[in-house]
């Protein structure tokens, strides 16, 4: 509702902005994950774990034409981020770029790719007009990263599938005005929950995923700095609930109220977000956590 931090986002028709640096959350969870990134006409893709035709429904959802899409870049082999990139890359001829531990990983997924590009964890590339710089996570799988995205001035950080935030996530994540962050599960929830005993020590290790308390405790030590706009990630659908998200979001952000605050959806995309938009745009009368 009006004056909330968790809303939809919309701008009124005719109205002008200058260009951001634009992202949308397309999907995230264990079912699939796949992120928008686009500054000018270079739109980049992170990770892709829906089918094409599924993938294909979501761009049409946003009004982004799947012929726009300039490259797509991995996180990490893990299924629900890589188990759609093969076939995408096929049919609109992307060149695909990942790690060499990550390629060997995820092999079987992949298939043969039309174009393929390598990068090092810790080497900045470039992609026409965005500049990436992927850094190291700690997550139960090959060689996993993050990445900083920006166009010179402006910087999104996309960190989802780490079990701890450690200081190099922290060194690389303090300047970025924007942030998709995974918060996956809550530990009472998780340990009260089906889970055999084995998956919750995994899901708990520092090479599992990220707590709702240790998401928002990090994104507090962010606020000082430069971030505007928070983006909460990769939610278990079966060991977190939005309402315990937005708990932690209270606690540990009671007074952000300039920051813009959204829960990402496994079932449908968020529309397109600007970067260094203001944080007091035309609002919906939809909750986004309501709506989980």
């Amino acid at each position: 509702p009006p004056g909330s931090r968790w809303f939809w986002p919309y701008w009124g028709a005719g109205r002008r902005f200058p260009q951001f640096v634009k992202f949308s959350v397309l999907g995230s969870g264990s079912k699939g994950n796949c992120t928008l990134v686009q500054s000018g006409s270079t739109r980049l893709l992170i990770d892709n774990g829906f089918s094409g035709k599924e993938l294909l429904s979501r761009l049409h959802q946003i009004d982004v034409a799947p012929e726009s899409i300039t490259a797509l870049v991995v996180t990490h082999e893990h299924a629900d981020h890589i188990k759609g990139v093969g076939v995408l890359a096929r049919r609109l001829g992307l060149p695909i770029y990942a790690n060499a531990a990550t390629y060997r990983g995820g092999e079987h997924h992949l298939g043969q790719l039309p174009q393929r590009r390598e990068f090092g964890t810790g080497e900045s590339f470039i992609i026409d007009e965005l500049h990436i710089h992927p850094f190291a996570l700690s997550h139960d799988c090959a060689d996993p990263v993050g990445f900083v995205v920006s166009d010179g001035e402006q910087r999104l950080g996309y960190c989802t599938d780490t079990g701890t935030i450690t200081r190099l996530i922290h060194h690389h994540l303090r300047f970025c005005h924007a942030l998709v962050l995974e918060a996956n599960h809550d530990v009472d929830l998780l340990r009260q929950g089906p889970y055999p005993l084995p998956l919750q020590q995994r899901v708990l290790s520092k090479q599992g995923h990220l707590a709702n308390t240790d998401a928002l405790a990090f994104a507090r030590q962010l606020l000082p700095e430069h971030l505007r706009c928070l983006v909460l990630a990769h939610l278990s659908e079966v060991n977190n609930r939005p309402h315990l998200v937005q708990e932690e979001v209270c606690r540990h952000l009671p007074d952000s109220s300039n920051l813009r605050i959204l829960l990402a959806e496994q079932g449908r995309p968020l529309p397109l977000l600007d970067v260094l938009a203001e944080t007091d745009p035309v609002v919906l009368s939809r909750n986004v956590v309501a709506a989980q």
